[in-house]
């Protein structure tokens, strides 16, 4: 089916589960490059739209993170819309505004990854950080080691010192949580990995959006004071180079 008859679908259906949305669209994905593709529904994207939701977020990806992923669509749709109860959240892709509208939504297929957003109700910011947020979920999904060993014990480390704070709100209160049920921290329990994992997404996702914009970490009761989060930056700037050209902190910068 084409794009064309697809956007017709939408106009006779009013709205359509994502993920059978997506299958649909399999074949029309245009590659940007050997493992991310991409597409627009309903919408003609400008050399700027191009450049803001497609070029510069892929080209300031590290090395080591471009490579592992096989295969990740980005399908841009008119509108999405959630049906259901956060938890359990369903998302259908609209033609027209819904009442309850989505910025994006994930779906997974045996061969791809497929992270699709609303690009008529776009922030420019929001997709930025939804779209590292995403390609942080695929990196812990795909370096589990990693997170289970090196990060785990990073955060360990940080919970003996009672170090104060976290990167985001979903890591901030999966640590809360753990820190209300128990006070050693050996690393054996599902509430613990949980938080090191949700850790990890969102941090990894600060240092992504940090490699391709000048971002200021907003202050706050649940921010993490910037000489420990410098040394979670360290560290992923060790464990994934940034693209060169491409700065972490400011002293990194060169003068062009």
């Amino acid at each position: 089916m084409s794009a064309a008859k697809n956007v017709a679908v939408l106009a006779t259906d009013s709205s359509v589960p994502v993920q059978d949305f997506a299958s649909r669209l399999r074949e029309e994905m245009i590659p940007l490059n050997q493992r991310i593709s991409y597409f627009f529904v309903g919408a003609t994207p400008t050399s700027e739209d191009m450049r803001e939701f497609l070029e510069e977020p892929v080209a300031a990806l590290p090395p080591v993170i471009a490579q592992l992923i096989q295969r990740a669509d980005l399908l841009f749709v008119p509108f999405l819309e959630q049906i259901s109860a956060r938890k359990n959240a369903t998302h259908l892709v609209s033609l027209v505004r819904p009442a309850k509208p989505v910025t994006h939504s994930r779906t997974s297929f045996p061969d791809r990854e497929t992270f699709v957003a609303a690009f008529h109700d776009r922030d420019i910011g929001e997709y930025h950080y939804r779209f590292f947020q995403f390609i942080a979920t695929l990196t812990a999904d795909l370096k589990t080691e990693l997170v289970e060993k090196d990060y785990t014990e990073l955060v360990r480390q940080e919970l003996k010192n009672k170090v104060h704070g976290e990167v985001d709100d979903l890591s901030w209160e999966k640590k809360i949580a753990l820190l209300e049920r128990q006070s050693t921290f050996q690393g054996t329990n599902k509430q613990f990995r949980d938080y090191v994992r949700q850790s990890f997404i969102d941090t990894l996702t600060l240092y992504l959006h940090g490699i391709c914009c000048d971002l200021d970490v907003e202050p706050g009761p649940r921010q993490m004071a910037s000489r420990h989060l410098r040394k979670r930056l360290e560290f992923l700037k060790e464990k994934f180079p940034p693209p060169a050209g491409h700065a972490v902190f400011p002293e990194d910068k060169t003068d062009e």
